[in-house]
């Protein structure tokens, strides 16, 4: 009796440890994937999760995929630093402060940096709300590409896109004003979408829009989406780009009012496709438009949802509020169009 016990406990201990190795692999997520049309299924396969990377963060945002290292970039703008996520090695932090340089306390609630890209050199370019510019290191330095329009400072830089002749485009709500709107320091008495021209001066686009936030590009670079993240008009617009580059009048690509309130979060950042699909961030989580406007599913994350993009292999990075998570997709992001 005393041999069988033995042999059962060992067992026993086999099946625990095997059990405790197998929870611990499994991926912590959040929320839950909706299709709504066919079209989607051969997008995000269905046993598909929204698989948490990272947490613990005020306000995540700006993800941007790093070829040259692997890894990406985001935001934790109220702490004013850019973090590090590395396959195998987690979390770190890349720079700090990232938005504000300031020697002043920062009295509002974004100071930090908040959209990302890199560009044809592979250097890292900020929006940088605190400070009120665009930037970009180079070498670890700072050099400043834009803060002000026709000598008047910029709102706050949000969202930034890269044309393939390499002109910058940009939008400039006033969230990282301390009192945003309100706020006795603001020049400009518009939010506006913008461009540095080939000579790297900025340009008006519009001023139609009240809130602009997100901005992409479609794959053929003949319309431009902008998010605005106005609760009062929550919708996406999208610009017909002429060939000099400026924009016709807006008009919309999707209304997501009728939600706001019911789902966190409002229009945000977005990213495209090479089918021309749209994953924008918006009530809810990630809603995935078709080119022509038709929503084919969502994200649903449960959490404010602030910006999202692909890595290699279609995999989706998406910073929601506290979190930085990841989608598996059979996309690809037009970042890895060959």
């Amino acid at each position: 009796m005393k041999h069988t016990f033995t042999i059962f406990s060992l067992a026993s201990i086999c099946l625990l440890l095997a059990a405790s190795i197998s929870y611990a692999e499994k991926p912590k997520t959040i929320g839950e994937i909706e299709s709504l049309d066919p079209a989607f299924d051969k997008l995000v396969a269905k046993d598909a999760v929204i698989e948490v990377l990272a947490d613990g963060f005020e306000w995540s945002e700006g993800p941007v995929w790093v070829p040259d290292g692997e890894y990406v970039l985001f935001c934790d703008i109220p702490n004013n630093r850019i973090v590090k996520w590395k396959e195998g090695e987690g979390d770190s932090v890349f720079l700090e402060p990232s938005g504000y340089t300031g020697k002043a306390k920062f009295t509002g609630g974004e100071p930090g940096s908040n959209g990302l890209m890199i560009d044809s050199d592979g250097n890292l370019v900020l929006c940088c709300h605190g400070d009120r510019m665009i930037i970009k290191l180079v070498d670890g330095k700072r050099k400043v590409l834009v803060d002000n329009f026709e000598g008047k400072k910029l709102n706050s830089p949000n969202d930034l896109i890269f044309h393939s002749n390499g002109q910058l485009y940009f939008t400039d709500p006033p969230y990282g004003l301390p009192k945003r709107y309100e706020d006795p320091a603001r020049e400009l008495d518009w939010c506006g979408v913008y461009r540095l021209n080939k000579k790297g001066q900025p340009e008006l686009l519009t001023k139609e829009m009240t809130r602009p936030n997100g901005i992409a590009f479609s794959p053929d670079e003949k319309t431009l989406y902008v998010a605005q993240s106005d609760p009062a008009a929550a919708i996406w617009k999208k610009f017909r780009v002429k060939r000099d580059g400026t924009l016709g009048k807006g008009k919309i690509l999707f209304d997501a009012t009728k939600w706001v309130g019911d789902r966190p979060g409002l229009p945000d950042g977005m990213a495209v496709d090479t089918e021309g699909n749209i994953w924008a961030t918006g009530p809810g989580g990630v809603l995935v438009f078709n080119p022509k406007g038709k929503m084919i599913g969502r994200l649903n994350t449960g959490e404010k949802t602030a910006n999202c993009t692909f890595g290699p292999d279609g995999t989706l990075y998406i910073t929601a509020d506290m979190y930085f998570c990841r989608v598996k997709t059979n996309a690809a992001g037009l970042n890895f169009k060959k």
